[in-house]
């Protein structure tokens, strides 16, 4: 399994990245966890614009989701014609989010062009992933996915604040990539956000591999939090990078 990295900012893009999507391979087949501002440009360095087999929305949220407008207008207006439908698995209430952002009627809105499927929590298959979806602390519906092949396990946190659900679809994980907006004494605000302590806190009581923070806004010093998740988790920990590859 191999997870590239296309945006992590959090919020808003920064210089150097758009806002979460992670792109998610084993096997030739291709799942992407969140399409946020910016992202279809630079996802196209590490795959073909019609090459993707899903697509995974955590939440509604612009940072996480906007892409797919953009996403769109590319498959729609395709001089080849349109691709088949594209599944894309999101909240309640995905198609007519979407079709809202483009100002177009909810029906049929964009579901010609991608095939929708209302998350819940639990567990299905995409081609050879299996992927396990549980709601998190957000003010919106959010989730957080695990994804694992051949005995391999990657678990993204999507949006969320302190969360003991989150730690138990983390249990042994082998990376773990956690949110970490907020700074060392926002911990107040649990039902938004975490912080690097709280993500290296997670990361401690589920036992992964690896941790890698993510959804860092451009305003935060991401090396206070990187300093915050060390200090909480003894094991390996890093911030996440546009067009970081990990192989596992």
């Amino acid at each position: 399994m191999k997870l590239t990295v296309v945006g992590c900012s959090g919020s808003f893009p920064s210089v150097d990245s758009p806002c979460s999507s992670y792109l998610v391979e084993a096997e030739g087949y291709r799942a992407l966890l969140d399409m946020g501002n910016g992202a279809l440009g630079p996802l196209q360095q590490y795959c073909g614009l019609y090459e993707l087999d899903a697509v995974l929305l955590s939440h509604l949220h612009a940072d996480h989701c906007i892409d797919l407008c953009a996403y769109w207008v590319a498959r729609n207006y395709r001089f080849e014609g349109c691709p088949d439908p594209l599944p894309v698995y999101g909240p309640q209430g995905t198609p007519e989010r979407l079709a809202r952002a483009y100002d177009m009627p909810a029906d049929p809105g964009m579901k010609e062009v991608f095939d929708f499927h209302t998350l819940t929590e639990g567990t299905f298959d995409l081609g050879p992933l299996r992927v396990t979806a549980i709601p998190v602390n957000h003010p919106v519906e959010a989730y957080a996915f695990r994804v694992e092949h051949a005995g391999r396990s990657l678990v993204y946190s999507g949006d969320t604040g302190v969360s003991p659900e989150l730690v138990e679809l983390a249990r042994g994980a082998d990376l773990f990539l956690c949110e970490a907006a907020y700074t060392h004494g926002r911990e107040n605000i649990e039902a938004v956000h975490l912080n690097g302590r709280q993500a290296g806190e997670h990361a401690q009581a589920a036992g992964v591999g690896r941790l890698v923070l993510t959804h860092i806004p451009p305003w935060t010093d991401a090396g206070a939090n990187l300093r915050d998740a060390a200090a909480a988790f003894p094991g390996p920990v890093e911030v996440a990078r546009a067009g970081a590859v990990y192989e596992f």
